[in-house]
């Protein structure tokens, strides 16, 4: 057993406010969630996701809006929270151009800006008239990875909001990069017009490499804004999601995601997919494990305070503060286990219950172990994933 360096969790020292972690239903393309599978993904008790965010797609055609209403009501009934995202304005709204070697690309039409963004208008009225209050809209999935979908530019982009958005009657979301590429979000955080009518920061994460994660230019500008993971399927789309010790690298991506971007949400791809949370059968995939250990326990409201954030090669640990209690997520991704002392500055509660995910255990419950002097230790198994509650 390897020994490691405390991990010192601060529960004063407040980073940010933490939304939810959830994923994508798209009825259309893959077909729609089981009544079951809804309370799978959003439910948050044993064999559950803990899913507290939902996003759907802004059909073009008004006669799809009902799509994904059904799991949209029962998301909401369950306390998650939903966001929607377009692929496609109406196709009267659109002119086609050519980028680069395509010759068929489209583009929302400059004179159009403004019925479009009475479209996302009357999207989310009739979300909100089946009983579903929209966080937020965003103005378009992927405008740099359009080649099957719709283009803008990031100066489309930022006049779009400068111009439009602040007719939006719900929380803006852009500009939703395929690979969090700065190039599209810089021009927003550097035109106050254009910020002043955006309210969420989205990026989704396709191959963005660690180093990439940190945003100097929104510390320094986006005061009041919240930044959010709206999209992404990690490590892969190939592989199946129980693969073992594989689905690890999805609590390291998390962890990354919370402590070095400092993201306020993680939304995967789709929910239920070979690749993702949930398998084909509606059971919970390890992938889908390594994400409950966040999503269960750190709620929509939590803020993630400071930890030793690698404790030890192959450890991650990142920490939450809400509802009165501390949640710290460890991953060990190390072919040997831990053992690892955590020590609590300024606070504690006197026992501490844990849940582990390993190669043959789902968020099994530890247990509790005594907190003696504000410390305690644990053994972190080797290639594995244990979620603590302080109270």
């Amino acid at each position: 057993m390897t020994a490691a360096a405390t991990a010192v969790i601060d529960p004063l020292a407040t980073r940010q406010t933490i939304r939810g972690f959830g994923g994508m239903s798209h009825a259309a393309w893959i077909g729609e969630l089981t009544v079951a599978q809804r309370d799978t993904a959003f439910g948050t008790g044993d064999e559950r996701l803990g899913f507290s965010l939902l996003r759907i797609p802004v059909p073009e055609d008004r006669a799809a809006w009902n799509r994904d209403l059904a799991t949209a009501k029962r998301a909401v009934e369950l306390g998650a929270t939903v966001i929607a995202s377009p692929w496609n304005p109406p196709a009267s709204m659109v002119e086609t151009f050519v980028h680069g070697s395509q010759t068929n690309a489209r583009r929302l039409r400059y004179d159009m800006y403004g019925a479009y963004a009475q479209h996302l208008n009357d999207f989310t009225t009739y979300l909100r008239n089946n009983g579903v209050n929209l966080y937020g809209i965003s103005v378009q999935n992927e405008p740099d990875y359009a080649q099957d979908w719709t283009w803008w530019t990031p100066t489309e982009m930022a006049r779009f909001l400068r111009e439009n958005a602040g007719s939006v009657g719900t929380r803006v979301i852009a500009p939703e990069s395929f690979q969090y590429l700065k190039n599209m979000s810089d021009p927003i955080l550097n035109d106050s017009a254009a910020l002043a009518n955006v309210d969420i920061i989205g990026a989704h994460l396709y191959g963005t490499p660690f180093a990439n994660f940190p945003y100097p230019l929104f510390k320094q500008k986006g005061a009041g804004k919240e930044l959010w993971m709206t999209e992404v399927y990690y490590p892969n789309s190939t592989d199946s999601a129980d693969l073992w010790p594989q689905a690890l690298d999805v609590g390291e991506h998390i962890h990354r995601a919370m402590v070095d971007a400092e993201f306020q949400a993680y939304i995967w791809w789709y929910i239920r997919r070979s690749y993702g949370p949930m398998r084909e059968d509606g059971k919970i995939s390890k992938r889908g494990a390594t994400m409950a250990h966040f999503a269960r326990f750190v709620r929509p409201g939590y803020v993630r305070v400071e930890a030793t954030a690698k404790p030890a090669t192959d450890v991650y640990v990142s920490a939450y503060r809400g509802g009165g209690s501390t949640v710290v997520v460890a991953v060990n991704k190390g072919a040997a286990a831990v053992s690892q002392q955590f020590t609590l500055s300024n606070s504690a509660g006197p026992s501490v219950s844990s849940w582990l995910t390993d190669a043959s255990r789902n968020v099994v419950s530890q247990g509790t172990t005594a907190v003696s002097n504000g410390s305690f230790t644990v053994t972190l198994p080797a290639r594995s994933m244990m979620t603590f509650v302080i109270r």
